[in-house]
């Protein structure tokens, strides 16, 4: 359950970025608290993606200022998205597709023996262990992900993120192209990263999905925030009024 108690995992405030001219982003303040998931939506274009981009240290903002566990966070980079325990999953989830989940959870951060040597056996051990804990039904260790499922190539995804201590999870529309099946496993996974006190960033189109996954959901529209609700408090075409015509119902109200 989200913990609205104590201080927030991370504040965005007061953040604007432009490209060429245009705001991107405009003056967009937004918070995250422990084992709580805040959806974010809007139409391509509406400024979440680059929003997120912020934090992830993929874009550097123009003006704002960025808070983890109450202290200014200085991000630059994705290391130093990293150093902060904030760990992204794209879309595209980056993954080599030639390489067993072991070898991806610990790509470019092998673990080794005290002779220097890559400890695969070690690798898997980890491997095992994490996805016991985050998908017991996960058996195909030794294969390559590109054999794999969506929903478990998915489950790659995170428990590398969870792996390295990921307290901040930002997810791209994780169930996107996804079965049915699929989507419970992502739901899932989801539901156990919260009750292990992560809190997740969830961008995704699917209103519906939102609903169900989210405690919060915050819309934009041309780069600004339309606004941020607890799910309990709006329906699902409260929300589609947000991202279509730009207005606030509840607030309005």
């Amino acid at each position: 359950m989200a913990d609205h108690r104590g201080t927030p995992l991370v504040e965005l405030k007061d953040i604007s970025i432009a490209f060429g001219g245009i705001r991107a982003v405009d003056h967009v303040s937004m918070d995250l608290y422990p084992g709580e998931v805040v959806g974010l939506l809007g139409h391509n274009g509406a400024g979440k993606s680059t929003l997120i981009k912020i934090l992830a240290g993929a874009y550097q903002r123009d003006s704002g200022e960025i808070l983890i566990d109450g202290k200014p966070a200085d991000i630059r980079s994705p290391a130093d998205a990293r150093r902060y325990n904030i760990e992204t999953i794209y879309q595209t989830l980056a993954l080599a597709d030639n390489l067993d989940a072991p070898a991806n959870l610990f790509l470019g951060r092998e673990l080794t023996t005290s002779l220097g040597f890559v400890d695969d056996a070690r690798m898997e051990s980890e491997t095992r262990k994490i996805m016991a804990r985050l998908n017991p039904n996960f058996r195909k260790i030794n294969v390559p992900v590109s054999a794999l499922s969506g929903g478990q190539r998915q489950s790659v995804a995170i428990a590398r993120a969870v792996y390295f201590n990921a307290r901040i999870l930002i997810m791209d529309e994780p169930t996107a192209a996804l079965g049915v099946h699929e989507t419970k496993m992502v739901a899932d996974l989801i539901q156990e990263l919260k009750a292990q006190g992560l809190g997740i960033f969830l961008i995704s189109h699917d209103t519906r999905e939102m609903m169900e996954l989210c405690d919060r959901v915050s819309v934009m529209k041309n780069g600004q925030l339309v606004g941020s609700e607890r799910v309990e408090d709006v329906t699902e075409d409260d929300i589609l009024s947000m991202i279509i015509l730009g207005k606030n119902p509840r607030a309005a109200a």
